[in-house]
C-alpha cells in the first residue's frame, strides 16, 4: 500500500498521478491516466491524495461515485501558510506560490464567482488552467519545509491535515443537500405573508401591514425605507437614530407594533420567500455551497442561499426523509470550554471538565451564584466587553481564573501593537492594514494612548484565539464524524460554527448520537492535547429543523 499519491488535473479531464514516498517525492513513475475517476479509483490503497485544490477535483469524483477518504489541498495549505507567515492576502493559488518560489511574477487570484441558485455550479464553472503535476510537487515539497520552519510545526502540520478534511466535508455535502419539503415551504410563507400578488408585489400581509404603519403616522411611510420611518417619527416628535429593534421597543407610539412585525416578515419574504425557493431548492434539497475557511477565524460560509442564517420559522421545511431523522447537534458552551483548553487555567479547566452547567459552575466560584452575571463575565471576556459592569465583572472573573483572563488580554495587548496573533494550532489573525490615506488624529499620537483603531484590533485578536480555536476543533471534530459514518447510511447534511446535521436511517440515529460524542472527544485530544476539558453534544434526533431547539 502506497501511502499518498500526488494528482494533477489535465485538461482532458484525465489526470497524472504518481506515488510519493516519506520525502514528498515521486516513488514511483509518474502516470498519465485519460479518466480522473478511474485514476482514484485504481488506487484503493491511497492514505491520502496530493492534489492542488478539492474544490476542482472532488466534486468531479462525487458527480462519478469515487469518494477519496483523505487529501492534502495545496491552496487550503498556502492560505494557512501565507497567513502564519504574516502575509495574508496575498494570492493564494498553485499557481502563485509556484510563481514566489521560482522567483517570477505573481498571478493575482481569480475572482470569487458566485455560486448557480439550485445547480452544482462547481461542476460546471470555467475550469483554471491545469498545473503539471512536476510543479505542483516543487509547491508541495516548499509547503513542507514551511511547515518545518514554523514555531509549532506539529500542530500547523495537523491544522492543514484538518483544513483539508474540511474542504472534504464541504463538498460532500455541497453534493447531498440538506433535506428541503418546498410543499412545507410554501405553506409557511402563505401562512406568516398571505397571498401573493401579480407581478412580483408585496405579498398581502406586508401591504396590510405597510397600511398599518401608514395610518398610524397619518400619513404615507415606507415601512422598508428607515429615512422615511427616521423622519416619520421625528415629525410625530419622537427622535429615533434608528429602526433597529432594541430602538423601537423603547418607543411608545402606535406604529411601533405593526412597523416590527412588517420588519420580521420582510426579512422571511426577501431571504427565503418565495423566489428563494425556485432558486435554491431541487429535488427536495436545498444545496448552498460552503466555503470551508472562509473567514479569518476559519469559520464556513456559504457562497449563496444564506444557509447560515435559516430562521426557526424557516427551518420548519426542513423535513427528513420517510423513515430517516434528522439528529441535530450543538456544542454546550464551546467558548469557555476553548479558553480553558488553550489558557491552561487550572481553575477554569476543572470546571469545564464537570457534567454540570459551566456557567452555573462559575458562578458558584466567583459570583455568588449568580449565573448570569457569570455568563457575561466569561462572554465579556471573549469578546472584549470590558467597560461599565463588563469591567467589574472581568475584575471579579480575574481573580477566580486569572490565567484564563491574561491569556485573553495577552492575546488583545497583541492585537493592539500590532503582532501576529495565533490560535491554539496556528491559525493566524492578520494585523490590520494600514492605510496611506488617513493621518492619525491629534489624540491618537499622544503617548501613552491607544488609538480606536488599535483597540478595535485588540477587541478582535481577544475574540479570535477562542473562535478561531474553535474553529480548528470543529474541523477535526467533523473529519472525526466523517470518519464515523463511513459503511453507514448517514450523511453529513449541514454545519454552522457550532451546530452539525446529520440525515441518517431511524435505526441508526442513536449510533449517530454515540458517534458525535466520541468524535467531539476526540477531537478535542487531537485538538489541545491531554486536558480534563469536555466538549458535550446536546443532540436530539427529529423529523423537523424547527422541533430541535
Amino acid at each position: 500500500m502506497v501511502g499518498r499519491w500526488a494528482l494533477a488535473l489535465a485538461e482532458d479531464g484525465g489526470a497524472e498521478v504518481a506515488p510519493l514516498g516519506p520525502d514528498g517525492l515521486p516513488s514511483g513513475p509518474v502516470l498519465r491516466e485519460p479518466d480522473l475517476a478511474r485514476a482514484v479509483r485504481d488506487r484503493p490503497g491511497a492514505a491520502r491524495w496530493v492534489w492542488r485544490s478539492t474544490a476542482e477535483a472532488h466534486p468531479r469524483l462525487l458527480a462519478a461515485g469515487v469518494r477519496v477518504e483523505r487529501c492534502y489541498d495545496v491552496e487550503a495549505a498556502e492560505t494557512l501558510l501565507l497567513g502564519h507567515e504574516g502575509r495574508y492576502g496575498e494570492p493564494r493559488s498553485a499557481p502563485a506560490a509556484l510563481a514566489r518560489l521560482r522567483g517570477t511574477a505573481v498571478p493575482p487570484d481569480p475572482p470569487q464567482r458566485s455560486a448557480e441558485p439550485g445547480a452544482q455550479s462547481s461542476l460546471f464553472e470555467p475550469r483554471a488552467a491545469p498545473l503539471p503535476l512536476a510543479d505542483l510537487l516543487d509547491v508541495y515539497a516548499e509547503q513542507q519545509r514551511r511547515h518545518d520552519r514554523s514555531a509549532h510545526p506539529d500542530r500547523l502540520r495537523l491544522l492543514t491535515a484538518a483544513e483539508s478534511a474540511g474542504t472534504l466535508v464541504a463538498a460532500e455535502m455541497n453534493r447531498t443537500g440538506l433535506p428541503w419539503r418546498a410543499d412545507v415551504h410554501r405553506e409557511v410563507l402563505h401562512d406568516l405573508l398571505g397571498e401573493r400578488y401579480a407581478g412580483g408585489g408585496q405579498p398581502r400581509r406586508l401591504a396590510e401591514l405597510a397600511e398599518e404603519v401608514s395610518a398610524a403616522f397619518g400619513r404615507r411611510v415606507r415601512p422598508d425605507l428607515p429615512a422615511d420611518v427616521v423622519r416619520a417619527f421625528s415629525q410625530a416628535g419622537i427622535k429615533v437614530r434608528s429602526t433597529r429593534r432594541w430602538e423601537l421597543e423603547a418607543v411608545d407610539h402606535p406604529a411601533v407594533e405593526p412597523l416590527l412585525e412588517y420588519k420580521r416578515l420582510y426579512r422571511v419574504w426577501v431571504a427565503h420567500g418565495w423566489s428563494w425557493l425556485q432558486d435554491w431548492v431541487r429535488d427536495g434539497r436545498f444545496r448552498p455551497e460552503f466555503l470551508a475557511g472562509g473567514t479569518v477565524t476559519g469559520r464556513w460560509v456559504t457562497n449563496g442561499g444564506g444557509a447560515l442564517q435559516i430562521p426557526k420559522v424557516i427551518r420548519r421545511a426542513v423535513v427528513a426523509d420517510p423513515g430517516w431523522r434528522l439528529v441535530v447537534a450543538d456544542v454546550d458552551q464551546m467558548e469557555p470550554r476553548v479558553l480553558a483548553a488553550i489558557s491552561r487555567d487550572p481553575g477554569l479547566m476543572e470546571v469545564a471538565g464537570r457534567e454540570t452547567d459551566l456557567y452555573q459552575e462559575v458562578s458558584d466560584r466567583a459570583f455568588s451564584g449568580d449565573r448570569g452575571q457569570a455568563k457575561l463575565a466569561v462572554l465579556g471576556a471573549v469578546y472584549g466587553q470590558t467597560s461599565g459592569d463588563g469591567l467589574k465583572h472581568l475584575a471579579a472573573l480575574r481573580r477566580r481564573f486569572p490565567r484564563a483572563v491574561a491569556y485573553v488580554d495577552d492575546a488583545a495587548r497583541a492585537g493592539e501593537e500590532g503582532r501576529l496573533v495565533r490560535t491554539w494550532l496556528g491559525r493566524t489573525c492578520p494585523p490590520a492594514p494600514e492605510r496611506d490615506d488617513e493621518a492619525p488624529a491629534p489624540e491618537d499620537t499622544a503617548p501613552g494612548h491607544t488609538s480606536a483603531g488599535a483597540r478595535a484590533r485588540g477587541r478582535f485578536a481577544r475574540n479570535f484565539v477562542v473562535q478561531g480555536s474553535a474553529a480548528d476543533w470543529t474541523l477535526l471534530l467533523l473529519a472525526a464524524l466523517r470518519r464515523s459514518l463511513t459503511g453507514m447510511a448517514a450523511e453529513l447534511v449541514f454545519f454552522q460554527h457550532d451546530e452539525v446535521i446529520v440525515h441518517c436511517p431511524e435505526e441508526e440515529a442513536a449510533e449517530v448520537v454515540a458517534a458525535l460524542d466520541r468524535c467531539a472527544a476526540e477531537a478535542a485530544r487531537l485538538t489541545f492535547g491531554p486536558t480534563p476539558v469536555r466538549f458535550p453534544f446536546t443532540a436530539v434526533p427529529v423529523r423537523c429543523y424547527a422541533d430541535a431547539k
